[in-house]
């Protein structure tokens, strides 16, 4: 008999995955690593995910997707992706927050990292989307955009040894890399391998995101280029 099957898409940075699990275990993952070029890759990688996994759309109970925070464009494509299938097979949207899926991938690569735990996701210049969590992911500091001037922007370093990681550690590491709480220097990669476990407790939990009106969460405005008018000739 099988159980509870869902798919899993994480596009919020420049890295696209894509992870089938069932009742919370890996059964295929596929990653691409090529920039924001996510519109082109991902339908390809759910098709070879459910290939590998031996499933059809009709097979899975939910999808879960990256509620953000992250690229814009990244999570509109991933969430624009997973209301389709949702829509077309007529099951739940399972959101999960990607800097806990951050967070939850670097619990699992460093299980001797005794520390309270800073994913950081880019958000230009000086500014990071980052939480704070404790070492079994208990969370401490929900998400929230931070611009990192100093050891004074997180003063929580006077209190814990905290550990730095995620696409926008590392440009913090020069301010606060010298606070003798501080860890830097333990890479992570953001995969939808490590949404597997929050989306299983959620579908148990019936922790379903409204398929209608579900937006990703952003934490700031949007502030794009408008397209310029072509030259008349």
């Amino acid at each position: 008999m099988s159980g509870i099957r869902i798919l899993h898409i994480e596009t919020a940075t420049a890295s696209c995955s894509v992870a089938a699990g069932e009742d919370g275990n890996l059964r295929a993952l596929r990653v691409v690593n090529d920039g924001l070029k996510h519109a082109e890759n991902l339908m390809r990688l759910i098709r070879e995910v459910l290939e590998e996994a031996g499933w059809n759309h009709a097979d899975l109970n939910a999808v879960a997707v990256s509620a953000g925070p992250g690229s814009y464009t990244g999570l509109r494509i991933g969430v624009s992706a997973a209301k389709g299938l949702c829509y077309a097979t007529d099951i739940p949207l399972i959101a999960v927050s990607t800097l806990y899926t951050l967070a939850s991938g670097f619990a699992k690569r460093y299980p001797e990292m005794d520390a309270h735990l800073c994913p950081m996701i880019d958000a230009r210049r000086m500014e990071v989307y980052t939480a704070l969590f404790t070492r079994d992911l208990h969370g401490l500091r929900p998400d929230y955009p931070l611009v990192v001037l100093g050891v004074e922007s997180l003063p929580e370093l006077d209190q814990h040894v905290i550990a730095f990681f995620g696409d926008g550690a590392e440009k913090c590491k020069a301010l606060l890399g010298q606070h003798p709480n501080a860890r830097f220097d333990n890479p992570v990669e953001l995969s939808a391998a490590d949404m597997l476990t929050a989306a299983y407790e959620s579908y148990q939990l019936g922790a379903f995101a409204d398929l209608a009106y579900f937006e990703p969460e952003y934490l700031k405005p949007y502030h794009g280029t408008p397209p310029q008018p072509k030259p008349a000739f």
